[in-house]
């Protein structure tokens, strides 16, 4: 176990000869690898003053353009294990633009952990002039490819840059980002990003459909522990459980968070400024199944003025990131394509105790930045010296595994209403509820506004195509903003989702 301990805490260190030497240095031996021994080092860790990584990039790689960058590209056939049959390969990254902070590598193979050593002949550097000889340049990070039933291979995964990575369910493009932890999200101290420092990912058992990676996370206020266990199938889906160590109190952090770009939807049509298309955005919404049983859904928005929201609850039953309109017509982008884009949904396992679901929305002038941030935020703050344990199971996806048993929000849009700053709204509901003649006899749009008033408020229920339209001005009462809750009703029976949304200017 200390050998073990050592040889891993050597390659956290700053290594001169890896950044000067003019030979790649003999990779070290395999050392025996538990995932107990991760956790310790991340004990150990957080028991020491905070040390930035190493920023020892050299030349050209140091300053790469983008185009240059994304020019790097692995060779056919050099990803680890291409050809072994094993259902999964991985591309280790290489350093460049703004990716240059090394990350270690390994690979765990009978139970003892090998480092994946810099080797320049994996890499097609495109146009780029290198050295005809390169010392240890290490990696940025990973891309995880799987096997698909036609004999190729596709990208299932990639984890790169802090502690961010994406995945996909087949068919689909990259789109929503996941964080390994969340700290201070646009808070007024300063946001600080936590890294994974380095991965041990095990090699798979030959027709094991399962990837099992172990990180180390690190930051100036926590150093953690984490284990993804990847299953691709109809849904991707990628358990996760971590264990984080605080160096100090840390009273703002944030599980299973997640970013995604809306440059524009149907409710901020304003923000089109000129653009053909009907919305670009890489998630429609926010859903939750809160812990008393009750769905929500928030649409996202892009934003004049950054804005917050805070969605209060004990024990929630799920959350995520959702991309309910699929139709290409809604988007009407053939680069993009972001109907394409996954789906994200997350199930916390085990109780989470008190918290709020943390939205931020930021104003966006560029459909690249993922200016829709979301969060687990719990209420309890982790004390300097102390341990917390979580675990939760992401599904990226077409469709979530947890889906309302009522009436949905399928499109809702906005536009000017006679009168000063009022605001006109329409919420189309579907689902089979609505079909139902008995359910429906009762029907009422339940709306409440905070501050102002809605007026107008009328609903149009069509059962043959089980649907129900709910039309309402809004009059925010002099306010900058107005907080609207819609739910539709028979009596006190629930029959949709609860639509939220906050009205800005």
């Amino acid at each position: 176990m200390k050998a073990a301990l050592g040889a891993v805490a050597a390659g956290l260190a700053p290594s001169v000869a890896r950044a000067q030497g003019p030979q790649p240095p003999a990779p070290p031996a395999p050392t025996p690898f538990s995932r107990e021994m991760v956790v310790e080092i991340a004990r150990a860790l957080a028991a020491k003053p905070y040390a930035a990584p190493a920023s020892d990039l050299r030349e050209p790689f140091a300053s790469l353009t983008y185009e240059q960058f994304v020019g790097i590209k692995m060779k056919p056939g050099a990803a680890l294990w291409s050809g072994e049959n094993r259902g999964f390969s991985i591309e280790p990254l290489h350093r460049g633009n703004i990716f240059t902070t090394l990350v270690d590598l390994y690979v765990i193979e009978n139970g003892a952990a090998a480092k994946i050593g810099y080797d320049s002949s994996r890499f097609d550097y495109g146009g780029l002039k290198v050295p005809e000889k390169l010392p240890d340049l290490g990696y940025s990070g990973f891309r995880v490819l799987h096997a698909q039933p036609n004999g190729g291979e596709a990208e299932l995964a990639i984890f790169q840059g802090a502690s961010f990575y994406r995945a996909v369910a087949a068919g689909q493009n990259l789109g929503v980002t996941a964080r390994g932890l969340s700290i201070r999200t646009a808070d007024p101290r300063g946001e600080e990003f936590p890294a994974f420092r380095s991965f041990w990912i095990e090699k798979p058992v030959l027709g094991d459909n399962a990837l099992v990676i172990h990180a180390l996370l690190d930051s100036p206020s926590v150093a953690g522990v984490y284990r993804f266990t990847v299953r691709p199938g109809e849904a991707t889906l990628i358990d996760t459980e971590l264990t984080l160590f605080a160096r100090t109190n840390v009273d703002h952090y944030g599980l299973a968070g997640f970013a995604a770009a809306s440059l524009h939807t149907p409710l901020d049509s304003r923000r089109r400024n000129g653009d053909l298309r009907p919305m670009a955005a890489a998630t429609n919404g926010i859903q939750m199944l809160t812990g008393a049983g009750e769905w929500l859904w928030r649409p996202v928005s892009n934003r004049e003025e950054l804005q917050f929201s805070s969605f209060v609850d004990v024990n929630p039953k799920g959350f995520g990131a959702l991309v309910r309109n699929r139709n290409i017509a809604d988007y009407q982008d053939d680069d993009q394509h972001w109907e394409r884009r996954p789906s994200l949904w997350i199930e916390p396992l085990g109780e989470w105790g008190e918290g709020a679901l943390q939205l931020v929305e930021i104003p966006s002038e560029s459909e690249n930045n993922e200016n829709i941030v979301a969060y687990w935020r719990p209420k309890a703050i982790l004390p300097g010296g102390g341990q917390a344990t979580f675990a939760y199971r992401q599904f990226w996806c077409w469709e979530p595994p947890s889906r309302p048993p009522l009436a949905t929000a399928a499109h809702a849009l906005a536009g000017h209403a006679p009168g000063v700053k009022r605001r006109r709204f329409v919420v189309v509901f579907s689902g089979d509820i609505l079909g139902d003649q008995q359910k429906t006899a009762r029907l009422s749009a339940a709306l409440t506004t905070s501050p102002g008033s809605a007026t107008n408020v009328r609903t149009f229920l069509d059962p043959q195509a089980k649907t129900c339209r709910v039309v309402f001005d809004v009059d925010p009462a002099g306010e900058n903003y107005c907080e609207i809750r819609l739910v539709l009703r028979a009596d006190e029976e629930p029959l949709s989702e609860t639509w939220l949304y906050r009205w800005t200017p």
